[in-house]
């Protein structure tokens, strides 16, 4: 019985190699090449496995893979959230294994089609990890951290199809080659168990997958030589590096403010047209704390440029309760508030609680989360070099919002947020990561402020030009150039992503006709 046992965790073996492989392939460890071949373990092993099988082998995977990229989860529970280390882990462990049903599903139907047809393995994984990539960036509010396709992010020639396809066509290519190295592996097992498999068909799909890998490079090189026109834009963020549990103490007020004040101070001597301050920057009530708000605005009209900074605002009082907005405000050269954009995605759990009837407990936890509202609208600000949308915090790791502010238009973008949440975790550089993809997808260069990184600036092409170290206290200027392109993501979204689910219920319809 103990051999028996011992055999049936060694099944799971592949899978475990496969996950940790893949964990190190995302920031901070930075090894992206691990990402080509981080899942070949996993799909030679569900060769000759049942489904029921491969669905577990899937989610003991997906453990190890969601585990390992997004543990940083916990350090917000326990550090500010005053629960204990031991829950908080359990609780991130919570979610990775909601997260784990998406590869265990993945596993299945891969194991189904590559066990009962004749199909290649180049065909069948990454339409079907695509699917379910694109639903889990939906599903339940949604949570996109960790697709695959964002390991790649400093690969520029690769990953410049992204104006097409999207981060998932990333991802689809890094499991085309995984699966291509697979169907190599497995070929003679496959042609002995199956007398009459049509090696052609493993063949084509190899060489299908070279043609694609090589054209998206060629294609990436294309653009990356691109010369589009643009307007120089001289920009600072300003981090102002503020202890996440004092930032909104009384008695700290005034040293924060100072600290903004200072930093910015420093960074007008550079000129620049625009100033960045991070999320909820401002320690009051933009508009309803009158004191400050005009003290801010006085100190803004020495500055000589446009600010833009993050804010908590009433946007509705009743007598029962006030209800709040995590804001961007944008003031101009004479102190005039232009533009106000209000989040629109808010953060499950830390700025409201979904499914409120069922979960009315949670309150007891996070007291004073319900209280903010979403915005509705997504407003670009103008100004005199240009227009931009603003995204902030989590809400920039969503494709398909972040176009929405471009499909009219635009020049640049910007996000604000505050990432003190995740200390010194990978969390803050996978954040930052994320937006090399957005700056990619919709063509505009990318202006990052972050309370204590990383903030820095993207251009078109997803180059990273600038970064700030974490937990430094600095104003970083530098020049961006606009970009008004309008890519066919921008305009279409994600028919990439549609595509694959038509040809994965096709082939689930057809499995017969495979055989």
């Amino acid at each position: 019985m103990r051999d028996s046992a011992i055999k049936k965790l060694n099944e799971f073996y592949p899978a475990v190699i496969s996950g940790t492989l893949v964990i190190f392939a995302f920031p901070k460890a930075d090894l992206s090449f691990l990402a080509w071949i981080a899942l070949v373990p996993l799909l030679v092993s569900l060769w000759g496995r049942k489904a029921g099988r491969a669905f577990v082998a899937g989610y003991v995977f997906g453990v190890v893979y969601f585990f390992g990229t997004l543990y940083w989860i916990y350090h917000s529970i326990n550090h500010f959230g005053g629960v204990s280390f031991p829950s908080s882990i359990a609780i991130v462990f919570l979610l990775c294994g909601y997260l784990s049903l998406y590869p265990a599903i993945f596993s299945y139907l891969f194991s189904i089609l590559i066990n009962r047809t004749k199909l290649p393995a180049s065909l069948i994984a990454p339409v079907f990890w695509v699917v379910l990539e694109y639903v889990r960036s939906y599903a339940f509010t949604g949570f996109p951290w960790a697709s695959l396709g964002y390991t790649q992010y400093r690969f520029l020639p690769i990953i410049q199809v992204a104006d097409i396809t999207g981060v998932y066509g990333i991802s689809f290519l890094v499991i085309a080659l995984n699966s291509a190295i697979v169907d190599v592996f497995i070929l003679r097992k496959r042609t002995r168990e199956m007398p009459l498999f049509p090696v052609s068909y493993t063949m084509a799909g190899v060489a299908v997958v070279a043609s694609v890998l090589l054209l998206s490079l060629v294609y990436g090189s294309l653009r990356l030589g691109q010369g589009r026109p643009g307007v120089q834009v001289k920009a600072s963020v300003i981090q102002g590096n503020i202890e996440q549990d004092k930032k909104w103490e009384p008695a700290f007020q005034k040293e924060v403010l100072k600290t903004y004040f200072d930093l910015s101070r420093e960074a007008a001597l550079q000129t620049p047209r625009l100033i960045v301050w991070p999320e909820t920057s401002v320690p009051f009530l933009f508009d309803y704390d009158s004191g400050h708000t005009e003290e801010l605005i006085r100190f803004q009209k020495g500055l000589g440029s446009y600010l833009l900074l993050g804010s908590v605002r009433v946007k509705e009082r009743t007598q029962e309760k006030t209800l709040l907005a995590n804001s961007a405000i944008l003031l101009d050269p004479s102190g005039k508030s232009i533009y106000i954009y209000d989040k629109i995605h808010m953060v499950p759990f830390g700025e409201y609680v979904p499914l409120r009837r069922v979960l009315f407990f949670i309150d007891k936890i996070a007291a004073g989360i319900g209280d903010y509202i979403a915005g509705e609208s997504y407003l670009q600000a103008g100004t005199d070099f240009g227009g931009f949308g603003t995204l902030i915090c989590y809400e920039i790791i969503f494709p398909g919002m972040v176009r929405k502010f471009y499909t009219r238009g635009g020049d640049f973008m910007v996000t604000i947020t505050n990432d003190a949440w995740f200390g010194r975790t990978a969390g803050p550089y996978q954040h930052f990561s994320m937006a090399v993809f957005r700056a990619v997808e919709n063509r505009k260069p990318v202006i990052r402020a972050a309370n204590t990184g990383v903030s820095g600036f993207i251009d078109s092409s997803g180059r990273i030009l600038s970064a700030t170290p974490l937990f430094t206290r600095q104003a970083l200027t530098d020049t961006i150039k606009t970009d008004r392109t309008l890519t066919f993501y921008t305009k279409y979204g994600d028919l990439f992503s549609y595509l694959c689910i038509v040809v994965s219920i096709m082939l689930l319809i057809n499995i017969r006709f495979w055989r």
